[in-house]
């Protein structure tokens, strides 16, 4: 993203600080939602999972990771020109924010990115290994991914991605994916009944990433302006419309509604929205999140029959609803674009070029990573530990003494 210098307004910065508060809120709204899907020896390693991204990632962001992104460089990876944010200070200004105000911004985004990937890997992954993991990713995936779409690379200007469908869920969507090649399955996996241990923390941390959302999307506008405004309501209706079809779609199947299967259809529609939120009406918000609730939700089925253990559907909702949410930005786009609707086949065409690309760079550089790991310190728990459970054994402690 290259900026015109210009003088800093203070509502803009205002907006963009509470945003990056509301998305950093989003981490412990991550850990409540992944926490109550698990079973209960493995609460706080899963929700450490997130916690513990908040120091890696934020560390990483600020010694290297931004300038990897937002340097200039070529089209494919920023330059070091601004590691340990160097060449940057108080006065320095990004469009009509400071500088730091940006980089803190989009920091949030580097942090939450490699913590959704956990999502897939809960109850089997070591705590030493994952923080290896989400580190590399980071500087491997997704600050060259970042750079393509938002930093001056080969995406920017081409592929349409408001918020983050491409840089933040189909990286990580489709990198939960890959680096399930090894760890397998959880033991008893397709056997035994695994059950969510606690669905109300998964309801509470639906709310809290919700709230969250709106700084996420709403933010990215860069400025308290109507764009903002309009990212807002886009943000409220797209996961309301795809709760409901989740929703009813369980009810038609299973002969029951589900407090889970509105949670994760709204999930789903978070995700469908936040490339499109600045881009489409309201009123095309609604299909962007019916559409999207529906290929998630026959994703999520056809897991089983597929035989991988996603274990909280992190290629379900994050990688499947940010590849539809990507594609159905090309054809809704109305606002600061056009998409197919308008006559725009040209715009669709980037979309699905986009997608492709990160998907294939994602999924071979995580199969790298992995492989390395795995040959290295090792990945995957020994099976005593994952019967145990990992909140004893990576940590010595129990969610609930009683």
């Amino acid at each position: 993203m290259r900026w015109i210098e210009m003088a800093i307004v203070a509502a803009d910065t205002v907006w963009v600080l509470i945003s990056s508060a509301l998305v950093l809120l989003m981490l412990p709204g991550l850990a409540l939602f992944y926490g109550g899907l698990v079973q209960r020896k493995n609460v706080l390693s899963s929700m450490m999972h997130s916690f513990v991204a908040m120091g890696v990632m934020a560390l990483e962001w600020v010694i290297i990771g931004y300038s990897l992104a937002f340097g200039s460089g070529n089209g494919f990876i920023g330059s070091l020109e601004h590691v340990f944010l160097k060449g940057i200070d108080p006065y320095s200004v990004t469009g009509t924010i400071p500088t730091y105000a940006f980089i803190a911004f989009q920091g949030m985004f580097a942090i939450i990115t490699p913590a959704l990937i956990s999502g897939a890997i809960v109850g089997r992954v070591k705590f030493k290994s994952y923080i290896a993991f989400i580190a590399l990713w980071g500087l491997i995936v997704y600050a060259p991914v970042c750079h393509w779409v938002w930093g001056g690379g080969f995406l920017t200007g081409e592929a349409l991605d408001f918020a983050g469908g491409t840089v933040v869920h189909i990286t990580s969507g489709i990198s939960s994916l890959a680096i399930l090649t090894f760890l397998g399955k959880r033991r008893g996996y397709g056997i035994d009944s695994i059950k969510p241990h606690n669905v109300t923390l998964t309801l509470l941390g639906t709310g809290l990433l919700w709230f969250g959302w709106f700084g996420f999307n709403a933010g990215s506008s860069l400025a308290a302006n109507e764009i903002a405004a309009l990212a807002f309501i886009t943000t409220l209706v797209a996961p309301a419309a795809a709760g409901f079809v989740w929703m009813t779609l369980e009810w038609i199947h299973l002969g029951r509604p589900t407090a889970l299967g509105f949670a994760t259809g709204v999930l789903a529609g978070l995700v469908a929205i936040t490339p499109a939120a600045g881009f489409v009406t309201p009123m095309a918000a609604i299909p962007i999140g019916v559409v999207t609730s529906f290929i998630c939700y026959q994703a999520v089925m056809l897991k089983g029959r597929l035989g991988y253990d996603d274990s909280l559907d992190a290629f379900g909702v994050h990688g499947v609803g940010g590849i539809s949410g990507a594609i159905l930005t090309g054809v809704f786009a109305s606002i600061g674009s056009s998409g197919l609707l308008l006559g725009n086949s040209e715009q669709l065409m980037l979309q699905v070029e986009g997608v492709i690309a990160t998907l294939v760079y994602a999924s071979v550089c995580t199969l790298i990573i992995g492989f390395v790991l795995h040959k290295t310190i090792g990945l995957k728990v020994s099976e005593s530990e994952e019967n145990i459970g990992l909140d004893r054994t990576q940590h010595g402690e129990a969610a609930y003494n009683i």
